[in-house]
C-alpha cells in the first residue's frame, strides 16, 4: 500500500506532454537545476517550445522562433527530420543493445564513415557523445604510441568529462576539477612554430586540435596550419587528433572541416549531427595500423567499450544521416549559404563599430563584440568593459528570442562572441532574417550600456550583484 502511495505521484509521459512553462519551470527548478532556472529567466529564456521541425521552432502561445543555435552544431538536418526518423523505424523490432554478439548496422554506418573520410581512416569505435569520443581518441592515441603526453590547444574545448577536460583549454571549467590526468599540455592555437617546440621535449603520444575552434569562440587558424601540423607531427612521430565533433558532417562547408587543407589525420573525433538532431552517437575513427597496435589482439580487444556504443537505433540514425547529407549535397549548400551571411554581416561591421570581427566558414560564424571604451569605462574603473566581455552577447541572444524570434547564444570559452550555427537546411529568406533583426537592433543600441538597460532593469541589477 505505502509503494502504490508513493508511486501515484509519478508523472506520466501524458502528464508531461500536457506540462505549461511553471510545471517545466518548477521540476526543472526543484529536480535538475535551480541557479540554470534563474539564470535564463533573466533574459526570459526559458520559453516552453513544444514543437519543432527544420529550422523552425514553436512555444506553446503558438509563437514562431527561426533556429540559429542549431543545438550546437547537432542539427546539421534541423528538427526533426523525416528521412532519419523514417530510417530509424525500419530498425525498430531488431535487438538494440546485445553485447553477446555483433551489430549489422554498426558495422554498416563504420564502412560508411570510412568511405566519407576518404578510405584512409579504417577503424571506427562508437560512444554516445563528443566527450567520450574524446576520451577514446586520447586512449587508443596512447595505447598505441606507448607513450602518455597530450599536447593540446589554449581557448579548445573537447569536453567535460575528466579526460576530454583535461585537453580543454579554459581554467574556469579545469580549475574546480584539479588535479586532472596528468602530462597534458597547453599550446596556441594557430601557432605552429609553438607546436614544435613543445613537441620536440619527447614523450609525446598525440596532438588534439579543433580544425576550427567552437567554443573558443569560432576561431579560425591561419590558412595552412592544419598541414603544418600534420608535418610536425610527423616529424616528432606522434599521432593528429582532429576534433570534428562541432565542425563536422558538412558545418564549414566541407564534409570535415580538415579537408580544407587537404591533410589526413590519424584519428578523428566525431558526434553531434551525426544523430540526425535525434539520437546520441559519438566516436572516433583512426587509421588500420593505429587500431592494430591498439587493440588488434584478443587480449586487447576489450579494453576500451560502452554498453550503448553502437546500439543499432543510433547507429540507424547515423546511416540515414549521412545519405541525406550526401543526397543533398548540404556541405555546398552550407559554403553558399555561409558566404552569403558572413558578407551581408561583414557589411554590418562597416556600419557598426559595436561589431569587432565576423569570422567563420560555412554556417560556422561567430560575432564578436568590442568592449567599452572611453570615460564611461574608466569612471568604473573597467567594471563596464569587463561585464560587457561576459554579458554583451547574452543581451543580443536576448533581443534576437524575445524581439525577434531568432534562437542564439554565445560561445563557453568567449562569452562576447555571439554563434551562428543555423541547420544546414536554412533559406536564403531566414539568413536575411537575423541579418535585418541585427541591423535593427544596433541601429537601436550602441552598446553595452544602452543595450542592456533597454533590456531591462533587473537585468543589468542581477549582473551588477554577481
Amino acid at each position: 500500500m505505502r509503494a502504490k502511495y508513493i508511486y501515484r505521484d509519478f508523472i506520466s509521459v501524458d502528464d508531461a506532454l500536457n506540462f505549461n512553462r511553471e510545471n517545466v519551470r518548477e521540476n526543472y527548478r526543484e529536480y535538475v537545476n535551480a541557479a540554470a532556472v534563474q539564470l535564463l529567466g533573466l533574459l526570459d529564456f526559458d520559453k516552453h517550445f513544444v514543437k519543432a521541425k527544420g529550422t523552425k521552432v514553436y512555444d506553446e502561445d503558438g509563437r514562431e522562433y527561426i533556429d540559429f543555435l542549431g543545438g550546437y552544431g547537432a542539427l546539421n538536418l534541423g528538427h526533426n527530420n523525416e528521412y532519419v526518423l523514417e530510417g530509424m523505424k525500419k530498425a525498430i523490432g531488431l535487438p538494440n543493445i546485445l553485447q553477446a554478439s555483433i551489430y549489422n548496422f554498426a558495422g554498416a554506418l563504420a564502412k560508411n564513415l570510412s568511405i566519407l573520410t576518404g578510405g584512409k581512416l579504417k577503424r571506427t569505435f562508437f560512444a554516445n557523445s563528443g566527450a567520450e569520443a574524446v576520451e577514446g581518441a586520447l586512449k587508443v592515441a596512447k595505447i598505441a604510441s606507448g607513450k602518455s603526453k597530450i599536447a593540446y590547444c589554449q581557448n579548445s574545448f573537447h569536453g567535460k568529462s575528466m579526460g576530454a577536460l583535461s585537453v580543454t583549454g579554459r581554467e574556469k571549467y579545469q580549475k574546480p576539477f584539479k588535479p586532472l590526468v596528468p602530462d597534458c599540455y597547453p599550446v596556441l592555437y594557430g601557432d605552429d612554430k609553438a607546436l614544435d617546440d613543445l613537441l620536440k621535449t619527447g614523450g609525446f603520444a598525440a596532438f588534439i586540435v579543433e580544425p576550427i575552434q567552437g567554443e573558443g569562440g569560432i576561431n579560425v587558424p591561419p590558412h595552412g596550419y592544419l598541414k603544418k601540423v600534420r608535418d610536425i607531427c610527423d616529424k616528432h612521430g606522434i599521432y593528429l587528433i582532429v576534433d570534428e565533433i562541432q565542425t563536422g558532417f558538412g558545418r564549414t562547408g566541407y564534409m570535415f572541416a580538415y579537408q580544407a587543407d587537404e591533410i589526413i589525420p590519424d584519428i578523428v573525433c566525431f558526434a553531434k549531427s551525426i544523430g540526425g538532431g535525434i539520437m546520441p552517437i559519438g566516436g572516433y575513427i583512426a587509421k588500420e595500423d593505429i587500431w592494430k597496435k591498439a587493440y588488434g589482439t584478443i587480449d586487447k580487444a576489450f579494453l576500451h567499450t560502452s554498453t550503448f556504443g553502437g546500439n543499432t537505433l543510433a547507429c540507424a540514425a547515423g546511416i540515414a544521416t549521412i545519405e541525406y547529407l550526401v543526397e543533398y549535397s548540404l556541405d555546398k549548400q552550407a559554403m553558399e549559404k555561409g558566404e552569403y551571411l558572413i558578407t551581408k554581416l561583414l557589411e554590418l561591421k562597416a556600419k557598426y563599430p559595436v561589431i569587432k570581427d565576423v569570422r567563420g566558414r560555412g554556417l560556422m560564424i561567430g560575432l564578436e563584440f568590442e568592449e567599452p571604451k572611453g570615460i564611461l569605462n574608466k569612471i568604473t574603473v573597467g567594471k563596464l568593459s569587463e561585464l560587457s566581455k561576459e554579458y554583451f552577447a547574452s543581451l543580443v541572444a536576448g533581443k534576437l528570442m524575445n524581439e525577434y524570434g531568432i534562437i542564439t547564444a554565445y560561445t563557453l570559452n568567449n562569452p562576447n562572441v555571439i554563434r551562428l550555427e543555423p541547420p544546414l537546411i536554412v533559406e536564403f529568406e531566414e539568413l536575411d532574417k537575423i541579418v535585418y533583426a541585427l541591423d535593427d537592433i544596433f541601429e537601436k543600441n550602441s552598446g553595452f550600456l544602452s543595450l542592456g538597460l533597454d533590456s531591462g532593469k533587473q537585468v543589468i541589477k542581477s549582473i551588477f550583484k554577481k
